[in-house]
């Protein structure tokens, strides 16, 4: 009897010993290697992290705070279009007013006697007849190019806290080497292609669906030529396409930022409306 209550106890104590040579439950967690501890970062953080890394090496290549924090911009050039890809004008000279984040002011021919200005989501076309309103498909196609615009997605969508980032890998775009990175944003999306060398954005590309034939577009946007302007990396060369097809195209000659636009440039009344006699306005 005696001999078996000795076992018991010695079996006892050695199950505590045991038990107290492990670790606490409660102790600091222990690292892993580097090595491993990359490799147990989820493939979607990893992917989402080099798409940001990328974007924020995008923003300093344009100029950093001065690219970001540019309230205003003039640009002179000619401007030509293109139907199907095939030229349908001549060129036209342009003088280019914007004002972050939704105001622009274009304005056409040598006399500049004819001007579109964009103040928010209104439009107008202004000729030497008056003021009117502009076409309801010309002011959507503006509002959503300006809303898919360089400047909105660097400006705007990246400090959306929704927007999710995807690195879709290397490619080629203006005939360049690049690294594709799609910025999406509820169900729209934005994929920029950046130059891998100096990292600039080369291309950027969107889709949308036409409201009225229900057809998904892609328009793509092609920057070259760029050139420092106040601090602020500049493309001289802009080229858009629809769907494959050349659209329009313009070529700077002058731009400059910053230089205190007045919100009246972007002010209009309307004071006609095509179709009806002159002052009598509905």
């Amino acid at each position: 009897m005696v001999l078996k209550i000795r076992m018991t106890v010695l079996l006892l104590s050695t199950l505590a010993l045991g038990q107290a040579s492990k670790p606490p439950e409660s102790s600091a967690p222990s690292v892993a290697p580097a090595g491993q501890a990359a490799a147990n970062v989820p493939a979607d953080q990893e992917n989402a992290g080099k798409a940001k890394r990328l974007l924020e090496q995008a923003i300093q290549a344009l100029g950093g705070r001065a690219y970001l924090d540019s309230q205003d911009m003039t640009q002179q050039g000619r401007t030509y279009s293109f139907h199907h890809g095939q030229p349908n004008s001549a060129g036209i000279l342009f003088w280019r007013f914007y004002k972050f984040p939704d105001k622009e002011r274009v304005e056409l021919t040598k006399q500049r006697d004819v001007a579109y200005v964009i103040n928010a989501d209104k439009g107008y076309e202004i000729t030497y007849k008056g003021t009117t309103s502009q076409d309801p498909k010309v002011l959507a196609d503006s509002l959503r190019r300006r809303a898919h615009s360089l400047e909105w997605v660097l400006r705007k969508w990246l400090t959306d806290p929704s927007v999710a980032f995807f690195y879709d890998g290397p490619a080629v775009a203006a005939e360049k080497p690049a690294e594709q990175v799609t910025i999406m944003r509820q169900d729209d999306s934005v994929t920029l292609y950046l130059d891998a060398g100096t990292h600039l954005p080369l291309k950027k590309s969107f889709s949308w669906r036409d409201p009225m034939d229900k057809l998904r577009n892609t328009e793509d946007e092609v920057y070259d030529n760029y050139r420092p302007v106040s601090g602020i990396q500049t493309p001289f060369s802009i080229t858009r396409f629809l769907n494959g097809d050349m659209s329009n195209q313009r070529f700077l000659n002058s731009v400059s930022f910053n230089t205190g636009l007045s919100d009246s440039l972007f002010e209009a009344s309307i004071t006609y409306e095509p179709g009806r006699p002159s002052g009598k306005k509905k």
